[in-house]
């Protein structure tokens, strides 16, 4: 019994010993494949595979294979592409996979390690990347084979897989301008990632940097199904980079700055892409940005921005922005010459031919975004504008701007505050909301202190004006709305322009000041345009008129040269008719009072020799109730002093402005010194004035341009002085004028009608005046006797009657009633002692002549019958009989002598007012017979 089972022991033996003898052999060949063929055949294989499907040159400097670790490692591991040029390399790869899941059918690497990988990649100028050319170049296209059949994932885990010390070399060449960015180190780790669904999702930490520039990324991934969660951050992304990358899709230069960007997020695909993300936030560092060709400074920069808050959901269709923080801002915006604004310019013209996108569903929900709002500290704006003459510019600083919440709906009124400070000097503040659909506009705004100067090249658009100083304040409220078209809104405020100081920008003349301006309150209406103003206070205003040596005002040239005549078609709607233009002007306007104090005029005429000034000051007073749209009955009522002594007061009712409603005004001056206006009576009249004072009484009517104007002019005690040479001066005997016109009182009291179209250019007030009374001074001295006034019309003779009398022929006898007239011209001449009365003893040779011979004959008691007279009488007339030389020369000068003794003896004239001249034998003959002696009338 004991053999068999012995034998049997002895035949297991050698089974036995050959099957570990076979798993020895096994073992030893798995071993030699694992640690030598392997790495063998990888050393080989690989660099011919790589060869083959990308055409590089691959080399491996040490490969090992652990089979019973499951190990592999490949060290010294470099490609180069076909031009010879590194595309990838490796200093060591170690891989390590897990045994027993292998058995489950499961590709486990408990450990896959990189260190320090190499790789370029180029984008190339088409678009594409060096790694799918050389691809496409090993595998050149073929006819199309059949989609294979989808087939799942294997089933891989990767339990811990690392990048260490990893460099990307990233060449760009799609752009105009190549660039290199090297990212180095590239780390990444990679946690339990699996290709089936385990429950449990990998995780991974991703960090990358390029100098300064980092990527950070963490969270956790799966692919069945496609999903990830986690954080990202991109830390201090350099100007340069962003600008290689953005600048073929904005119109700006990304000349600085550095950007962080950081957001939670969650992304799936699930029939569809699905991206949240949350806490998402920007900030920018040192941002500098510029018009696209501009060789200037940045147009904006900012010291930090930040965006907070930020949440998107692709699926949603919706974009949360939490609050926009700005700080330091500043900003520079030009208006080229052309009207454009640079930073508007910049941008891509819109066509409006192009198709609509197609790109969104119809039936997808509207995009939903919003902004919990803006914050600017510390900013600054600068404007510059080219289109005026000379080029304005403009500064806002330390402007603060708070503006509220902001969604796509735009319906929902907007908070907002600004404040900022004018470089030139002011500050202004805004404080209200704002609806942006429709547009509708609350705000209360103020400023104050601002320099007006600032804005003097848009002044010098208008007007050839320079502003020398002033300051504007205001303070009101603004409403505006856009629900219907057009435009409607209020102002409601007050405005105040102190210390203005406006002259002439060539010689820098003063033209116009003032102390203080103040409007209040001020009511405008944009739509229909209305402007009511409660109050006008002017103080201290201050006017300086000079009419130049070339006969100009210097306000005629304030206006710009070559203005449009914006009047001609006001002028020409009238003169069609059209009542419409005058009732319903563009702008209705009224101010209930206009309030003068203390103002001042100074008037200087450089035309004349030497130049004449006068001063109008203490000028107070008010208008009451000025508007442009009838019926309106205004109130003008105002004082002053000319000249330092005359007392002016110029009152009156206002119709409404530009309608033809009566405007009648008053101007009264008294007491004003004559010897002030002497350059203008040299030139007018050819003298000087010594002495004199000067009243004026004007009554003037006004209706529509139509004028009616009573000039009553007063000169007391005037007294002329040495003699003016003078072209324009007038040709007439003046003193003579003034002296006809002058009273007993030694006052000249004349009125001066004028009547005419003010629209007529031809017209003007002051020259009309001056002309009538110049005329009237012609006429004086034309004929001087009918301007004896009082004394004419008492009397009942004519002028011409007064200025001559009768004698009996052959005697100094007086015609009948010629007593009479020599007792009125007497009156006159006690009356006006300035006037010289020139006595000419006249005979007629024949009526005289016959008279004398008549009597010579009775004196020499020779009868006389009517044949002997007529004989006498021919001969005489026939020269055949004389008198004595000396009788019709020595009737003449008696009857001169009888004139100048009547005068001064019995009627009182003083001798030196009557002066007797050369006899002359050439008077004339009445109708009655009798010789008529004229006399003339002189002044000293």
């Amino acid at each position: 019994m004991k053999e068999p089972a012995v034998a049997a022991r002895r035949s297991s033996r050698p089974v036995a010993r050959n099957l570990a003898i076979a798993v020895l052999v096994l073992i030893l060949v798995y071993a030699v494949a694992g640690f030598l063929v392997l790495p063998w055949w990888l050393q080989r294989a690989l660099p011919d595979q790589v060869r083959q499907q990308l055409g590089w040159q691959l080399e491996l400097a040490d490969v090992r294979a652990n089979p019973f670790a499951l190990t592999l490692e490949v060290a010294g591991l470099s490609a180069a592409d076909a031009d010879g040029e590194p595309v990838l390399s490796l200093q060591q790869l170690r891989v390590n996979l897990g045994f027993w899941p292998l058995l489950g059918g499961t590709v486990a690497m408990q450990e896959v390690l990189l260190r320090e990988p190499y790789l370029r990649l180029d984008v190339l100028a088409d678009g594409g990347i060096n790694l799918a050319r050389d691809w496409q170049r090993q595998h050149p296209p073929t006819e199309p084979a059949a989609e294979p059949e989808p087939t799942g994932l294997p089933r891989i885990l990767l339990e811990q897989a690392a990048i260490e010390g990893g460099e990307l070399m990233v060449r760009d060449f799609s752009q105009a301008r190549p660039e290199t960015f090297r990212i180095q180190p590239l780390d990444l780790s990679l946690q339990d990632f699996a290709t089936w669904p385990r429950g449990e999702d990998g995780n991974y930490y991703l960090l990358a940097a390029a100098g300064s520039q980092t990527l950070e990324w963490h969270g956790s991934l799966s692919l069945e199904p496609l999903y990830s969660h986690g954080r990202l951050r991109l830390a201090d992304i350099r100007s340069q980079t962003l600008a290689h990358f953005l600048s073929a899709h904005i119109p700006y230069e990304l000349r600085d700055g550095r950007v962080t960007v950081s957001t939670d997020y969650e992304w799936q695909m699930d029939g569809g892409l699905h991206l949240v993300t949350r806490n998402g936030e920007v900030s920018v560092a040192g941002l500098a940005l510029a018009v696209s060709g501009a060789q200037e400074a940045p147009g904006l920069t900012v010291a930090d921005l930040t965006l907070d808050g930020i949440e998107f959901d692709l699926a949603g269709r919706s974009l949360r922005l939490g609050t926009l923080s700005l700080s330091q801002p500043e900003l520079q915006v030009s208006r080229l010459a052309d009207g454009r604004i640079d930073w508007l310019a910049a941008l891509p013209a819109s066509d409006s031919t192009a198709p609509a996108a197609t790109g969104t569903a119809a039936d997808a929900p509207p995009f939903r975004w919003s902004l919990d709002g803006v914050q600017v500290d510390a900013g600054r704006l600068d404007w510059r504008d080219q289109m005026p003459g000379s080029e304005a510019t403009l500064a806002l600083a330390h402007l603060n701007l708070s503006l509220g919440g902001l969604d796509d709906r735009l319906e929902e009124p907007v908070p907002y505050q600004l404040d900022a400070d004018l470089t030139d000097g002011g500050r202004l503040a805004l404080r209200g909301q704002f609806t942006p659909r429709p547009f509708n506009l609350e705000t209360s705004v103020s400023g104050s202190g601002i320099e007006l100067a600032a804005f003097q090249p848009y002044l010098s658009q208008g007007a050839n004006l320079a502003i020398a100083g002033g300051t504007l304040a205001f303070d009101g409220d603004l409403d505006l709305d856009a629900q219907q078209s057009p435009l409607t809104g209020t102002f409601n405020g007050t405005a105040e322009v102190q210390a203005l100081r406006l002259t002439l920008p060539d010689g820098g003349d003063r033209l116009l000041a003032w102390q203080t301006l103040r409007l209040a309150p001020i009511e405008y209406n944009v739509h229909p345009a209305r402007l009511e103003i409660g109050r006008v206070t002017l103080v201290a205003p201050e006017a300086n008129l000079v009419r130049d040596t070339d006969g100009l005002y210097n306000v005629a040239r304030v206006p710009v040269a070559g203005e449009a005549d914006t009047g001609g078609s006001d002028r020409a709607a009238a003169d069609t008719g059209d009542a419409g233009a005058t009732a319903n002007p563009a702008l209705i306007f009224r101010i209930g009072e206009l309030q003068v104090e203390n103002g001042r005029v100074d008037y200087t005429d450089r035309t004349l020799a030497p130049a004449f000034t006068t001063t109008l000051d203490a000028l107070n007073g008010a208008v009451v109730g000025l508007s442009n749209i009838p019926p309106q009955q205004g109130q003008v009522a105002l004082t002053g002093r000319v000249g330092g002594v005359g007392e002016l007061t110029f009152n009156g009712t206002l119709g409404a402005l530009g309608s033809d409603d009566h405007t009648q005004l008053k101007l009264r001056l008294s007491d004003l010194s004559l010897p002030v206006l002497s350059p203008y009576f040299g030139r007018y009249l050819g003298y000087s004035v010594d002495s004199g004072k000067l009243d004026l009484a004007l009554d003037y009517d006004l209706a529509g341009t139509r004028i009616d104007a009573s000039n009553q002019v007063l000169m007391d005690r005037l007294e002329l002085g040495s003699a003016v040479a003078s072209d324009e001066a007038l040709k007439a005997p003046v003193k003579l004028g003034l002296a006809l016109l002058t009273d007993s009182d030694g006052v000249i009291d004349v009125n001066l009608p004028v009547s005419g179209d003010l629209s007529d250019p031809s017209f003007q007030v002051g020259q009309v005046v001056m002309r009538a009374f110049v005329n009237l001074l012609v006429k004086a001295a034309a004929s001087p006797f009918s301007m004896l006034g009082s004394i004419v019309e008492m009397t009942g003779l004519t002028g011409e009657d007064l200025g001559q009398v009768r004698f009996r022929p052959g005697s100094v006898a007086l015609a009948d009633g010629e007593a009479a007239k020599l007792a009125a011209l007497a009156e006159a001449l006690r009356e006006r002692p300035e006037l010289l009365l020139n006595v000419r003893g006249a005979v007629a040779p024949e009526a005289d002549g016959l008279a004398l011979l008549r009597e010579s004959l009775a004196v020499a008691g020779q009868p006389v019958s009517d044949t002997a007279w007529a004989q006498a009488r021919d001969a005489y007339l026939a020269g055949a009989r004389s008198l004595p030389p000396e009788a019709l020369n020595n009737l003449a000068q008696a009857r001169g002598l009888a004139i100048q003794r009547l005068l001064t003896e019995s009627h009182g004239v003083p001798a030196q007012q009557v002066f007797l001249r050369d006899p002359s034998r050439q008077a004339e003959v009445g109708p009655a017979g009798n010789v008529i002696v004229p006399f003339a009338l002189d002044a000293r």
